[in-house]
Protein backbone atom coordinates (compact mmCIF):
# COMPACT_ATOMS: atom_id res chain seq x y z
CA UNK A 1 0.00 0.00 0.00
CA UNK A 2 2.85 2.38 0.82
CA UNK A 3 4.16 2.04 -2.74
CA UNK A 4 0.80 3.19 -4.13
CA UNK A 5 0.97 6.49 -2.25
CA UNK A 6 2.59 9.40 -4.04
CA UNK A 7 4.67 11.46 -1.59
CA UNK A 8 5.11 15.23 -1.74
CA UNK A 9 7.84 17.19 -0.01
CA UNK A 10 10.92 15.65 1.61
CA UNK A 11 10.84 16.31 5.37
CA UNK A 12 7.20 17.44 5.50
CA UNK A 13 4.24 16.87 3.19
CA UNK A 14 3.82 19.70 0.70
CA UNK A 15 0.12 20.05 1.54
CA UNK A 16 -2.13 19.44 4.53
CA UNK A 17 -4.48 17.24 2.53
CA UNK A 18 -5.63 14.05 4.23
CA UNK A 19 -3.43 11.09 3.28
CA UNK A 20 -0.63 13.27 1.92
CA UNK A 21 2.74 12.20 3.35
CA UNK A 22 6.34 13.31 2.95
CA UNK A 23 8.83 11.27 0.98
CA UNK A 24 10.87 10.73 4.14
CA UNK A 25 7.84 9.25 5.93
CA UNK A 26 7.28 6.94 2.98
CA UNK A 27 10.94 5.89 3.09
CA UNK A 28 10.76 5.19 6.84
CA UNK A 29 7.76 2.91 6.41
CA UNK A 30 9.58 0.63 3.95
CA UNK A 31 11.70 -1.31 6.47
CA UNK A 32 13.51 -1.35 9.82
CA UNK A 33 16.82 0.01 8.55
CA UNK A 34 14.99 2.68 6.56
CA UNK A 35 13.00 3.60 9.69
CA UNK A 36 16.15 4.04 11.80
CA UNK A 37 18.22 5.85 9.16
CA UNK A 38 15.25 8.02 8.15
CA UNK A 39 14.63 9.11 11.75
CA UNK A 40 18.29 10.00 12.24
CA UNK A 41 18.10 12.08 9.06
CA UNK A 42 14.86 13.71 10.21
CA UNK A 43 16.40 14.50 13.61
CA UNK A 44 18.99 16.72 11.90
CA UNK A 45 16.07 18.68 10.47
CA UNK A 46 14.01 18.61 13.70
CA UNK A 47 16.70 20.08 15.97
CA UNK A 48 16.85 23.56 14.37
CA UNK A 49 13.09 23.52 13.69
CA UNK A 50 12.38 22.82 17.38
CA UNK A 51 14.72 25.62 18.48
CA UNK A 52 13.35 28.15 15.99
CA UNK A 53 9.75 27.32 16.92
CA UNK A 54 10.34 26.93 20.67
CA UNK A 55 7.26 29.03 21.60
CA UNK A 56 5.02 26.40 19.99
CA UNK A 57 5.91 23.93 22.75
CA UNK A 58 7.10 26.23 25.56
CA UNK A 59 4.39 28.93 25.62
CA UNK A 60 2.57 27.06 28.40
CA UNK A 61 5.32 28.09 30.87
CA UNK A 62 3.73 31.57 30.96
CA UNK A 63 0.30 30.10 31.65
CA UNK A 64 -2.63 32.35 30.72
CA UNK A 65 -5.16 29.57 30.15
CA UNK A 66 -5.45 30.43 26.44
CA UNK A 67 -5.99 27.95 23.63
CA UNK A 68 -2.41 28.58 22.49
CA UNK A 69 -1.11 27.72 25.96
CA UNK A 70 -3.12 24.50 26.05
CA UNK A 71 -1.95 23.42 22.60
CA UNK A 72 1.62 24.30 23.55
CA UNK A 73 1.38 22.07 26.64
CA UNK A 74 -0.04 19.20 24.60
CA UNK A 75 2.84 19.53 22.13
CA UNK A 76 5.29 19.44 25.04
CA UNK A 77 3.63 16.30 26.42
CA UNK A 78 3.59 14.62 23.02
CA UNK A 79 7.17 15.38 22.03
CA UNK A 80 8.54 14.53 25.50
CA UNK A 81 7.68 10.87 24.91
CA UNK A 82 7.94 10.78 21.13
CA UNK A 83 10.12 8.94 18.63
CA UNK A 84 11.26 12.33 17.33
CA UNK A 85 12.63 13.30 20.76
CA UNK A 86 14.41 9.95 21.15
CA UNK A 87 16.17 10.28 17.81
CA UNK A 88 17.12 13.89 18.50
CA UNK A 89 18.86 12.72 21.68
CA UNK A 90 20.40 9.76 19.87
CA UNK A 91 21.69 12.02 17.08
CA UNK A 92 23.28 14.44 19.56
CA UNK A 93 24.90 11.58 21.49
CA UNK A 94 26.22 9.91 18.32
CA UNK A 95 27.59 13.22 17.06
CA UNK A 96 29.26 13.95 20.40
CA UNK A 97 30.66 10.41 20.55
CA UNK A 98 32.20 10.67 17.07
CA UNK A 99 33.76 14.03 17.95
CA UNK A 100 35.08 12.57 21.22
CA UNK A 101 36.61 9.58 19.45
CA UNK A 102 38.40 11.90 17.07
CA UNK A 103 39.61 14.11 19.91
CA UNK A 104 39.72 12.51 23.35
CA UNK A 105 39.93 15.91 25.05
CA UNK A 106 36.33 16.58 23.99
CA UNK A 107 35.13 13.32 25.53
CA UNK A 108 37.07 13.91 28.74
CA UNK A 109 35.47 17.35 28.93
CA UNK A 110 31.99 15.81 28.62
CA UNK A 111 32.84 13.27 31.33
CA UNK A 112 34.00 16.00 33.72
CA UNK A 113 30.89 18.10 33.10
CA UNK A 114 28.41 15.22 33.50
CA UNK A 115 30.15 13.74 36.55
CA UNK A 116 30.42 17.22 38.07
CA UNK A 117 26.69 17.70 37.50
CA UNK A 118 25.94 14.37 39.18
CA UNK A 119 28.15 15.26 42.16
CA UNK A 120 26.65 18.73 42.54
CA UNK A 121 23.05 17.52 42.46
CA UNK A 122 23.78 14.57 44.73
CA UNK A 123 25.74 16.52 47.33
CA UNK A 124 22.96 19.09 47.59
CA UNK A 125 20.02 16.69 47.88
CA UNK A 126 21.90 14.35 50.21
CA UNK A 127 21.00 16.90 52.91
CA UNK A 128 17.41 15.69 52.57
CA UNK A 129 18.51 12.72 54.68
CA UNK A 130 19.36 15.06 57.54
CA UNK A 131 16.04 16.91 57.16
CA UNK A 132 14.24 13.56 57.29
CA UNK A 133 15.93 12.67 60.60
CA UNK A 134 15.29 16.08 62.16
CA UNK A 135 11.63 16.06 61.09
CA UNK A 136 11.14 12.57 62.49
CA UNK A 137 12.57 13.70 65.85
CA UNK A 138 10.28 16.73 65.81
CA UNK A 139 7.24 14.55 65.08
CA UNK A 140 8.06 12.18 67.95
CA UNK A 141 8.50 15.03 70.43
CA UNK A 142 5.34 16.89 69.40
CA UNK A 143 3.19 13.76 69.23
CA UNK A 144 4.45 11.80 72.23
CA UNK A 145 5.57 14.48 74.66
CA UNK A 146 3.46 17.54 73.83
CA UNK A 147 0.52 15.51 72.41
CA UNK A 148 0.02 17.96 69.56
CA UNK A 149 -2.34 16.84 66.74
CA UNK A 150 -0.80 19.20 64.17
CA UNK A 151 2.23 21.33 63.30
CA UNK A 152 2.04 25.00 62.39
CA UNK A 153 5.00 26.62 60.61
CA UNK A 154 5.38 30.27 59.62
CA UNK A 155 4.25 33.74 60.65
CA UNK A 156 1.16 35.73 59.73
CA UNK A 157 -0.55 33.03 57.65
CA UNK A 158 1.06 29.84 59.01
CA UNK A 159 1.38 26.55 57.17
CA UNK A 160 -0.62 24.13 59.28
CA UNK A 161 -1.01 20.39 58.69
CA UNK A 162 -1.87 17.34 60.71
CA UNK A 163 0.99 15.35 62.26
CA UNK A 164 0.21 12.49 59.87
CA UNK A 165 0.84 14.85 56.92
CA UNK A 166 4.39 15.50 58.09
CA UNK A 167 4.89 11.82 58.93
CA UNK A 168 3.96 10.78 55.39
CA UNK A 169 6.10 13.59 53.94
CA UNK A 170 9.16 11.71 55.21
CA UNK A 171 8.72 9.45 52.17
CA UNK A 172 9.43 12.46 49.97
CA UNK A 173 12.81 13.07 51.63
CA UNK A 174 13.68 9.42 51.12
CA UNK A 175 12.62 9.66 47.45
CA UNK A 176 14.77 12.79 47.01
CA UNK A 177 17.83 10.93 48.24
CA UNK A 178 17.13 7.83 46.14
CA UNK A 179 16.22 9.59 42.89
CA UNK A 180 18.53 12.59 42.91
CA UNK A 181 21.60 11.05 44.53
CA UNK A 182 21.66 7.90 42.41
CA UNK A 183 24.25 9.13 39.91
CA UNK A 184 26.27 10.84 42.67
CA UNK A 185 26.54 7.47 44.41
CA UNK A 186 27.53 5.88 41.09
CA UNK A 187 30.33 8.40 40.57
CA UNK A 188 31.56 7.82 44.13
CA UNK A 189 31.47 4.03 43.71
CA UNK A 190 29.01 3.66 46.59
CA UNK A 191 26.50 1.36 44.89
CA UNK A 192 26.42 -2.26 45.97
CA UNK A 193 27.53 -4.50 43.10
CA UNK A 194 27.64 -8.30 42.91
CA UNK A 195 31.02 -9.32 41.50
CA UNK A 196 31.26 -12.74 39.87
CA UNK A 197 34.01 -12.27 37.28
CA UNK A 198 34.78 -8.53 37.20
CA UNK A 199 37.64 -8.46 39.74
CA UNK A 200 39.37 -11.47 38.15
CA UNK A 201 39.70 -10.06 34.62
CA UNK A 202 42.26 -7.67 33.15
CA UNK A 203 41.89 -3.89 33.28
CA UNK A 204 40.82 -3.43 29.66
CA UNK A 205 38.38 -6.34 29.91
CA UNK A 206 36.76 -4.56 32.86
CA UNK A 207 36.29 -1.48 30.71
CA UNK A 208 34.66 -3.54 27.96
CA UNK A 209 32.25 -4.96 30.56
CA UNK A 210 31.50 -1.43 31.78
CA UNK A 211 30.81 -0.19 28.25
CA UNK A 212 28.58 -3.19 27.58
CA UNK A 213 26.64 -2.54 30.80
CA UNK A 214 26.13 1.13 29.95
CA UNK A 215 24.89 0.41 26.42
CA UNK A 216 22.86 -2.76 27.01
CA UNK A 217 21.46 -2.19 30.50
CA UNK A 218 21.63 1.43 31.69
CA UNK A 219 20.50 3.28 28.55
CA UNK A 220 17.67 0.90 27.49
CA UNK A 221 16.28 0.68 31.03
CA UNK A 222 16.36 4.48 31.32
CA UNK A 223 14.58 4.88 27.97
CA UNK A 224 11.88 2.34 28.87
CA UNK A 225 11.31 3.91 32.30
CA UNK A 226 11.05 7.34 30.69
CA UNK A 227 8.49 6.09 28.16
CA UNK A 228 6.19 4.83 30.91
CA UNK A 229 7.01 7.48 33.51
CA UNK A 230 6.47 10.48 31.22
CA UNK A 231 2.81 9.80 30.49
CA UNK A 232 2.28 8.43 34.00
CA UNK A 233 3.37 11.86 35.28
CA UNK A 234 1.10 13.90 33.01
CA UNK A 235 -1.92 11.70 33.68
CA UNK A 236 -1.68 12.92 37.28
CA UNK A 237 -1.30 16.58 36.33
CA UNK A 238 -3.81 17.34 33.55
CA UNK A 239 -7.11 16.22 32.07
CA UNK A 240 -8.06 14.94 29.54
CA UNK A 241 -5.44 12.30 30.23
CA UNK A 242 -2.77 12.02 27.50
CA UNK A 243 -1.71 8.60 26.28
CA UNK A 244 1.36 7.27 24.50
CA UNK A 245 -0.94 5.94 21.76
CA UNK A 246 -2.37 9.40 21.01
CA UNK A 247 -1.20 11.16 17.86
CA UNK A 248 -0.22 14.82 17.98
CA UNK A 249 -3.41 15.81 16.15
CA UNK A 250 -5.54 13.95 18.69
CA UNK A 251 -3.78 15.61 21.61
CA UNK A 252 -4.24 19.03 20.00
CA UNK A 253 -7.97 18.28 19.67
CA UNK A 254 -8.04 17.35 23.35
CA UNK A 255 -6.35 20.66 24.19
CA UNK A 256 -9.63 22.54 23.92
CA UNK A 257 -10.85 20.82 27.10
CA UNK A 258 -7.48 20.81 28.87
CA UNK A 259 -7.24 21.91 32.49
CA UNK A 260 -4.83 21.34 35.35
CA UNK A 261 -5.85 18.54 37.70
CA UNK A 262 -2.85 18.05 39.98
CA UNK A 263 -3.08 14.92 42.12
CA UNK A 264 -3.54 15.87 45.79
CA UNK A 265 -5.08 12.66 47.14
CA UNK A 266 -3.31 11.18 50.18
CA UNK A 267 -3.32 7.66 51.55
CA UNK A 268 -5.07 8.84 54.72
CA UNK A 269 -7.67 11.58 55.33
CA UNK A 270 -5.12 14.03 56.76
CA UNK A 271 -2.05 12.58 55.04
CA UNK A 272 0.53 14.01 52.66
CA UNK A 273 -1.09 15.51 49.55
CA UNK A 274 1.93 16.00 47.27
CA UNK A 275 2.24 12.54 45.75
CA UNK A 276 2.50 14.05 42.25
CA UNK A 277 6.04 15.03 43.28
CA UNK A 278 7.00 11.36 43.25
CA UNK A 279 6.02 11.14 39.57
CA UNK A 280 8.23 14.14 38.83
CA UNK A 281 11.08 12.49 40.71
CA UNK A 282 10.63 9.28 38.71
CA UNK A 283 11.12 11.17 35.44
CA UNK A 284 14.05 13.14 36.89
CA UNK A 285 15.67 9.93 38.13
CA UNK A 286 15.38 8.42 34.66
CA UNK A 287 16.96 11.47 33.03
CA UNK A 288 19.86 11.41 35.49
CA UNK A 289 20.50 7.70 34.85
CA UNK A 290 20.43 8.25 31.07
CA UNK A 291 22.86 11.16 31.30
CA UNK A 292 25.24 9.28 33.55
CA UNK A 293 25.11 6.16 31.38
CA UNK A 294 26.66 8.31 28.65
CA UNK A 295 29.29 9.65 31.05
CA UNK A 296 30.07 6.13 32.29
CA UNK A 297 30.39 4.79 28.74
CA UNK A 298 32.70 7.67 27.78
CA UNK A 299 34.90 7.17 30.87
CA UNK A 300 35.11 3.42 30.30
CA UNK A 301 35.98 3.93 26.63
CA UNK A 302 38.69 6.49 27.40
CA UNK A 303 40.24 4.35 30.14
CA UNK A 304 40.14 1.38 27.75
CA UNK A 305 41.93 3.41 25.08
CA UNK A 306 44.49 5.08 27.35
CA UNK A 307 45.18 2.18 29.70
CA UNK A 308 45.58 1.89 33.48
CA UNK A 309 47.37 5.22 33.73
CA UNK A 310 44.06 6.99 33.04
CA UNK A 311 42.04 5.10 35.68
CA UNK A 312 39.94 7.53 37.74
CA UNK A 313 41.34 10.44 35.72
CA UNK A 314 39.62 13.73 36.68
CA UNK A 315 37.37 11.77 39.09
CA UNK A 316 36.08 13.99 41.89
CA UNK A 317 35.59 11.56 44.76
CA UNK A 318 34.64 12.52 48.31
CA UNK A 319 37.21 11.92 51.00
CA UNK A 320 36.97 11.65 54.78
CA UNK A 321 40.36 13.25 55.19
CA UNK A 322 43.95 12.17 55.58
CA UNK A 323 44.34 8.95 57.54
CA UNK A 324 40.73 7.84 56.93
CA UNK A 325 41.35 6.09 53.61
CA UNK A 326 40.48 2.67 55.06
CA UNK A 327 36.93 3.82 55.77
CA UNK A 328 36.25 5.53 52.46
CA UNK A 329 33.71 3.79 50.26
CA UNK A 330 31.99 2.22 53.30
CA UNK A 331 29.77 5.16 54.19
Amino acid sequence: MADDIVCSGFFRAATDAKGDISCLDQFQSSGVLQFISGNFLEAIYNIPVALINAPMWLDWLSWNNTTEDKQSLMRFVYYGGSIEFFFILATLVVGLTVAGMLRNEIMWGVVRVLEGFANTVGRFFAWAGLLMVLQQIMIVFLQRIFTRPDISIGFGIPLQFDISWFAEELKLYNALVVCLCVTYAFVQGSHVRVDLVYSAVKFRTKKVIDMFGALIFMIPSAVLTWMYGWYFLWRHLIVPNPSASNSLDRLLNKARALRWNVETIGFSPNGFTGYFLFKILLVTFTALVFIHAIAFFYRSYLEWIEGEASENKYLDKDTLGEGEEAYEGTH
